[in-house]
């Protein structure tokens, strides 16, 4: 390391400090200032938020997880599991609300759980066309489950699959993620072939890509290497940078831009009702510490491709005693851990993705 990097270091780390104490002390804002002013800044972002009728009222026989024990055997809190919906259409995913039978699937199904001690965050991707059992209508692709019985089916396939409880589910169109990523003056993505956008081929290396490109990135179908699953690490990838993009460029040290920052995110996303402006300010302060090297993305372990028993359709299967084992991980709030012992048990982002 160059003398010149090891000064850059202390540096980079006092401001996210900075970026984290001014964002910290806008949460407090919202939880303890002036009464007005908490009305004015959480109405602002409330009236963003769509939001889905309770999509757990009719579920019954969840699963329970306990919570795990730290060092001293006391309890952490449980962590904060999260199914998040996306697609590449408005129409299929951006109200679920007005889900009508057989005319709606979604393109990307994570499973996000932020841990008890609020100190990691992982999301996995389960592929669109896992051969799963969906309740009442027996081994279908897992997306075919938001066709069937939107959210709360959708729901309920996730927890009889993995054996891990959601306390809230969210869904979002990749074309708000595009709003998204222009609020924060575009992503950088590593490509490593090129992508043709509307204004041009774009060649493989390090590119700030605008909405409009990042959309093409994440939407691109023939020409990725991996087919699905390698859309799916696309997908991540672009998450990822969002996230990386915010933390870097003083967003967090700028309340201005942080409220606006917010405002998209809200507009961007329908969440289910008991997913509170509260609890959501709750699960940020308690998450101060999370840094975009502690959030971890995966795909779910898959053994290949195949054929439904009719031929009919193509499917991914699931490697079950792998997929099982991380499902565990994440009902027994050490998947952090358990990837960490076991490198290479699910495919997880890199830092090259086609």
């Amino acid at each position: 390391m160059s003398e010149e990097q090891r000064r850059e270091r202390p540096r980079r780390r006092s401001k996210a400090r900075i970026a984290l104490i001014v964002a910290l002390g806008l949460v407090l804002v919202l939880a303890g200032g002036a009464f007005a002013t908490v009305t004015y800044l959480q109405g602002r972002l409330n009236a963003g938020i769509e939001r889905i009728e309770d999509p757990f009222a009719e579920l019954t026989d969840r699963p329970t997880n306990e919570p795990r024990e730290n060092e001293d055997g006391d309890e952490f809190p449980p962590p904060v599991n999260i199914l998040v919906l996306g697609s590449d259409s408005r129409i299929s995913a951006g109200d679920p609300n007005q889900w009508r039978a057989g005319a709606q699937r979604t393109d990307a199904i994570m499973l996000a759980q932020v841990s008890g001690n609020r100190k990691n965050a992982t999301l996995m991707s389960i592929p669109r066309d896992s051969w799963v059992d969906v309740p009442g209508y027996g081994m279908n692709k897992i997306n075919a489950a938001f066709s069937y019985g939107g959210p709360t089916l959708m729901i309920d396939t996730v927890e009889q699959l993995t054996g891990v409880r959601i306390h809230h589910f969210a869904v979002a169109d990749f074309e708000s993620f595009s709003a998204l990523t222009d609020e924060l003056g575009g992503v950088e993505i590593a490509l490593t072939q090129p992508l043709a956008t509307d204004s041009g081929t774009l060649q493989p290396g390090t590119h700030l890509l605008d909405g409009d490109q990042a959309l093409q990135y994440a939407r691109e179908r023939y020409n990725v290497a991996g087919g699905d699953f390698g859309r799916v690490q696309r997908q991540q990838n672009w998450m990822r940078a969002i996230m990386a993009a915010a933390f870097d460029r003083e967003v967090l040290t700028n309340p201005g831009r942080l409220m606006s920052f917010l405002e998209t995110v809200t507009q961007s996303v329908a969440v289910d009702e008991g997913f509170t402006i509260g609890e959501m300010r709750d699960l940020a302060l308690g998450s101060r510490e999370l840094r975009p090297g502690s959030v971890t993305f995966i795909t779910a372990p898959y053994s290949g491709t195949g054929r439904s028993p009719d031929g009919r359709q193509s499917i991914v299967l699931l490697n079950e005693p792998l997929f099982n084992e991380v499902s565990l991980a994440f009902a027994e709030d050490r998947i952090a851990q358990y990837l960490a012992a076991n490198p290479g048990v699910a495919p997880q982002l890199g830092d090259a993705v086609s």
